[in-house]
């Protein structure tokens, strides 16, 4: 009798051991899941997905080529969190960053990388339709990005209309772009920094966002004022001044507003 429970309690624990009471990992990283731990994630009415868009350019002496791929990687992640049930999809690095003969905007400056907007927009409109296809109902774009913000738009905006009579929708959030770009710089000229201090690119206030971050993409030793030389530098503005403690209110200003126009987005569908 003794060797029969055995029997059944060593069966269960086989049972328990195998995929069917396999739980997936403490993650919200698509990348990380296997596809069976995703299926059953989906089932349990995890069916919203951020796609974020980062990009992969210059950012003066001082600040690491992928900039915008790690911030939105990590904000995306604590704002996957913030609205539970939510994945996140490997981040888009390639996007659209100026000619390349002759060389515009950020591709005068080695490491940057750009593809055409046509491209760029197949990219994220078949990345949606392959969510769609595996029972993903709302798809966001988050673009860290200023020169991708349109393309996001018009995508999510075509690919609206077609699925206007099902339930699945994509939202191209552009607050979260928002939040880093205006609102963030705008904080900070409130606290007394300069205009000319907080500058608009890889200058006080995108490098205290970084340094809030992953302070491993930011030379400490290099922090160099960029104002007026920005053809030189690659740098507006002067981030001498920028420190994590200065950027965290971004980072929390940044989640705030997405977080909230996500849940807005979704309660118009």
């Amino acid at each position: 009798m003794r060797s029969k429970a055995l029997g059944i309690i060593s069966c269960l624990f086989l049972l328990c051991a195998g995929p069917a009471c396999a739980q997936a990992p403490d993650t919200v990283y698509l990348e990380e899941l296997t596809w069976t731990e995703l299926r059953a994630l989906i089932a349990s009415q995890s069916t919203t997905i951020i796609v974020p868009v980062g990009g992969t350019e210059q950012n003066g002496p001082h600040m690491a080529l992928g900039k915008h791929n790690v911030r939105v990687k990590a904000l995306s992640e604590k704002i996957a969190r913030a609205l539970g049930h939510t994945l996140v999809a490997p981040v888009i690095a390639y996007v659209p960053e100026g000619q390349l003969s002759p060389a515009t905007e950020h591709m005068r400056f080695p490491g940057t990388i750009t593809v055409p907007d046509e491209s760029f927009q197949k990219v994220i409109e078949y990345a949606a339709r392959s969510f769609k296809l595996h029972g993903f109902k709302d798809i966001v774009y988050l673009g860290d990005h200023g020169g991708t913000q349109a393309a996001q738009k018009a995508v999510a905006g075509r690919l609206n209309r077609e699925w206007a009579k099902t339930p699945f929708r994509v939202h191209a959030i552009e607050e979260y772009y928002r939040a880093a770009d205006a609102e963030f710089p705008r904080l900070l000229k409130g606290r007394g920094y300069r205009e000319d201090e907080v500058g608009n690119h890889a200058g006080l206030a995108d490098t205290a966002l970084m340094l809030a971050v992953d302070p491993r993409l930011v030379r400490a030793d290099r922090l160099r004022p960029g104002a007026g030389q920005r053809e030189a530098s690659g740098v507006s503005g002067d981030p001498s001044r920028a420190s994590a403690e200065l950027g965290q209110p971004g980072v929390e200003l940044i989640v705030t507003r997405t977080v909230d126009a996500i849940r807005k987005s979704m309660a118009r569908r």
